[in-house]
């Protein structure tokens, strides 16, 4: 089975559910059984991760991570349908063309003896509940790595930062009113609708860095409002922000603290995501990349997080890299089918080449010496 098939399989399991995810993680798991790969199936509260790999146990160890479940999707995204180039349906992008490329690139590495390769499978990347991901768990209770890859959309780029998260939950106050006469009242909802606004021209929100142009700030959710004819006097909002490599989550708080009149009753922070252009594994996936591609695939900073982050806060280097597409989250999701064979080729070169960049490291480097050139 190619990668583009395997992909539309993916694809037609509504895995917004637990139905669904249970469905496809089965579906993974015996397509990599039947290919005599080493497979475990594990529980996370009370969902299914696919773990598999290749490779000598003593090699150096990349994960390939992937996760299987997406966001909810509107009738008929659960079908895929191809138009040209295009593969359409919920989670193409996002990331089930990745996911199947990988499955398909771990048979195809099983042969090599130099590189243990890890494919780990997740089914709550998309989970709003962000304080227990199944990736945290893995990592902390022992999944060592060298080097880990998730299949993120980057159109074949490399994703070697990625912004921070800072959501907050917001409590504003107003003064109750009846409907009818508003004015005598102080309406919540539009106060909390005034203080985003006021959010958003914070001097946080017009700083840059290398990768990024600005940090990333929406407003979420609002919840306020008991009675049709009462003038609310108390709304909660979610705000979103991504914030930068270089800017200090608790400074945009600070700020943010300042307006008055609101409260912050939930917070929630992940780290950014940094990892060296230099690193060897970085090197390495570059060069496979350029194999496969007309072109260099450029370092490039992500807007989203991911469980790249996950790997991070471990101490192993990890970046996003996915094939080529668009729209993901929104209701014509695609991904290239093409992109996915490119992606496919540059991820078994990535494994294939790695132990000679792995070697180039370990090699002494010329430097220049006092009053002489090397």
């Amino acid at each position: 089975m190619d990668e583009h098939v395997l992909a539309e399989r993916l694809i037609t399991y509504d895995t917004a559910t637990g139905e669904g995810l249970r469905a496809a993680a089965g579906f993974v798991k015996g397509w990599l059984e039947s290919r005599e790969l080493k497979v475990e199936g594990v529980d996370h509260d009370g969902l299914p991760v696919i773990l598999a790999e290749t490779g000598p146990a003593d090699g150096p160890t990349v994960v390939f991570h992937g996760h299987l479940d997406v966001v909810p999707a509107r009738d008929g995204q659960f079908t895929p349908r191809v138009e040209g180039d295009r593969l359409i349906g919920r989670g193409a992008y996002d990331m089930k063309g990745a996911l199947a490329a990988m499955m398909c690139t771990l048979k195809d590495v099983a042969a090599q003896d130099q590189v243990r390769v890890r494919f780990v499978c997740v089914p709550d990347e998309e989970a709003e509940d962000v304080t227990r991901r199944s990736t945290d768990v893995l990592v902390k209770e022992g999944m060592h790595a060298a080097f880990a890859l998730t299949g993120e959309p980057t159109d074949l780029h490399i994703g070697i930062q990625a912004k921070g998260v800072l959501a907050l939950r917001l409590e504003v106050s107003g003064t109750a009113a009846h409907g009818s006469t508003p004015w005598l009242g102080d309406n919540a909802i539009l106060k909390a609708h005034d203080a985003f606004r006021r959010i958003e021209t914070l001097p946080f929100s017009r700083e840059s860095s290398d990768l990024f142009d600005r940090p990333s700030i929406n407003l979420a959710r609002i919840v306020g409002g008991d009675a049709f004819n009462k003038v609310p006097d108390r709304c909660m909002i979610d705000v979103d922000i991504r914030f930068l490599p270089n800017q200090d989550p608790a400074d945009i708080t600070s700020q943010i603290c300042a307006i008055g009149d609101l409260e912050i009753v939930k917070s929630f922070q992940r780290a950014p995501v940094i990892v060296s252009r230099h690193n060897p594994y970085v090197l390495a996936l570059r060069d496979a990349v350029g194999r496969s591609i007309e072109g260099d695939a450029l370092s490039i900073g992500r807007d989203g997080s991911s469980d790249a982050i996950s790997f991070i806060e471990a101490g192993i280097p990890a970046v996003e890299f996915g094939p080529v597409g668009g729209g993901h989250h929104g209701p014509h999701e695609w991904v290239s089918i093409s992109s996915l064979g490119l992606y496919r080729r540059a991820l078994g070169d990535f494994v294939k080449h790695l132990p000679v960049w792995l070697e180039r490291q370990e090699q002494p480097s010329l430097r220049a010496v006092d009053g002489g050139l090397a």
